[in-house]
């Protein structure tokens, strides 16, 4: 009798298979696309005091209402479309948080004006040296909640005029979007 294989993932991983597909597919990948990483950035603050997981069920939801993540039509959204925004249950109603998105729509066009399409991306990036850091041997198996590289990126995103960009969010972009790999050793998508 052949026993079937069991995959081993990281503990945080629920089993929902909404959450398994992106632990399995997304999370860790490494993200080079300015506007991907510009929704993934916006996403990270909405977790603010959350669980990813409650974002990550909302996610389709917070596309289809912010436009794309098109930061030229967010960054023009006014009084109207911020009060559906945040009458609007399927996505985390707090104004400061809708505030934000809009405020880093303006602040990531005002940097993309400055230094091009890809600019985001390697403002970014600049902060791992252009190259994912791999972490495996962690005390306890525990990563970081932040690091001085996010505190970093969180100071220089702030200066920029982001909104809901501090270490702790920062250093979970960094881990969505592949610039940190922090799957446990005993994950199978552990390099």
């Amino acid at each position: 009798m052949v026993k079937p294989s069991v995959i081993v993932r990281c503990e945080w991983v629920n089993d929902d298979p909404l959450y398994q597909a992106y632990h399995d597919e997304e999370w860790g990948v490494p993200v080079y696309e300015s506007r991907e990483l510009f929704e993934m950035l916006c996403l990270e603050g909405a977790q603010a005091g959350l669980s990813w997981y409650t974002i990550l069920k909302k996610r389709a939801h917070y596309r289809r209402v912010f436009d794309c993540f098109d930061p030229a039509k967010m960054a023009r959204y006014g009084d109207r479309k911020r009060a559906a925004l945040l009458a609007d249950p399927g996505i985390v109603r707090n104004r400061l948080k809708v505030d934000a998105f809009i405020t880093n729509a303006a602040a990531y066009l005002a940097y993309r004006e400055a230094h091009g399409e890809d600019g985001f991306a390697a403002f970014v990036w600049e902060f791992v040296d252009g190259r994912p850091i791999v972490n495996r041997s962690r005390p306890g198996g525990q990563a970081p909640a932040s690091t001085e590289r996010s505190a970093a990126m969180s100071k220089a995103l702030k200066k920029l005029g982001f909104k809901f960009v501090g270490s702790t969010i920062c250093y979970a972009f960094m881990q969505a979007s592949g610039m940190v790999d922090d799957h446990s050793p005993e994950c199978f998508r552990a390099r």
